[in-house]
């Protein structure tokens, strides 16, 4: 799957957060139909890359830290995900067989061009432009 549903739900944490108002973990588990142990989760990576801020306590909850302007889709699969594979044979630490066997793999290339697209897409594409209704 080229957008995995962890990598949905974070998109969905930083729309819920584009207001600028904190908000708990249990709050945008309910607003944005997210399942609260996945939000708690997500909500570690987010704030591992620094893209959302986490305070404890009676008044704490998360915020952005991160100008949607200047996060792209790209940067939010990468720090969810790790990764935006088309395949698994595009994996840096793949090994495949075939390839070994034959010297190399048409359909490997092929799928190296659509990577190579499918990346610059995301890369090019804004969270602010994702949801402009919601900033």
């Amino acid at each position: 799957m080229l957008i995995t549903r962890e990598s949905d739900y974070a998109l969905r944490i930083m729309r819920a957060l584009s207001g600028g108002d904190p908000k708990t973990a249990g709050e945008i588990s309910e607003e944005q139909h997210i399942p609260q142990q996945f939000a708690y989760k997500i909500i570690r990576k987010l704030k591992k890359a620094g893209l959302i801020n986490v305070a404890r306590g009676v008044d704490g909850g998360c915020t952005l830290a991160a100008d949607l302007d200047e996060v792209s889709l790209y940067d939010l699969i990468m720090a969810v995900d790790g990764h935006t594979s088309v395949n698994s044979c595009m994996e840096p630490n793949f090994n495949c067989p075939y390839k070994e066997e034959h010297g190399g793999c048409s359909i490997s290339c092929q799928l190296n061009g659509l990577q190579e697209r499918f990346d610059s897409e995301l890369k090019d594409l804004t969270l602010s432009s994702m949801m402009p209704d919601a900033v």
